[in-house]
């Protein structure tokens, strides 16, 4: 899969990145690359937390284990890249992306999982688009790396999403919770930051 993310992907996230983010992102490769390398670190330990947290869930454990694997050969690709491209390791804060979809996800289960599952699939729908968008802008190796990395991020979405339905199945709600979710997604990467992370909002 190479060039523009899928389809699917766009009409899921229902807003787009807006262009101020990807014209700030295309002049800071040096500290995006780090928040990359930990993003992916944070996806593995999601999966691998999931997995810790609901064992007897066989679907998503061997789901989750796959996807914790290939996480951590990204991180492995990306620090790659970086060392070859004289980037230096460094201290990098966290977005408030994650944060704050988090805190929209229900304390009780089986609430809990369905919201951390929808979640996930936002985040991956995220970086799917975010890869796309700034592959042309990037230089090599990044521009092939990112273009790579869009068939995992849409197939880690497709899992996340469909773990979510099926465990909400008879719920009938995990509609109206990934809407609810989106509202809250768009707002988070339109909303201005101050600081430009692979998962900001544009610059303020």
């Amino acid at each position: 899969m190479t060039g523009a993310p899928p389809d699917e992907i766009l009409a899921f996230l229902g807003e787009p990145t807006p262009a101020a983010w990807v014209g700030a992102a295309r002049q800071a490769l040096p500290v995006l690359a780090v928040d990359h390398a930990n993003c992916e670190k944070k996806a593995a330990a999601t999966a691998m937390s999931l997995m810790n947290r609901y064992p007897g869930r066989y679907r998503l454990v061997q789901s989750m284990s796959r996807l914790a694997r290939e996480e951590l050969r990204h991180f492995e690709q990306v620090t790659r890249l970086m060392r070859q491209a004289d980037i230096p390791w460094r201290t990098v804060s966290a977005s408030r992306y994650a944060a704050g979809l988090r805190e929209q996800v229900a304390k009780d289960e089986p609430d809990r999982l369905v919201d951390l599952l929808v979640a996930g699939a936002f985040i991956e729908a995220r970086s799917c688009e975010r890869f796309a968008l700034l592959a042309p802008h990037v230089p090599p190796p990044f521009d092939d790396f990112y273009r790579g990395l869009l068939a995992s991020e849409r197939r880690h979405f497709v899992h996340y999403l469909e773990l979510a339905r099926d465990y909400a199945a008879g719920d009938g709600g995990v509609d109206r919770r990934i809407e609810r979710f989106r509202r809250l997604e768009n707002r988070l990467i339109t909303d201005p930051d101050t600081e430009i992370r692979f998962h900001s909002g544009p610059p303020d």
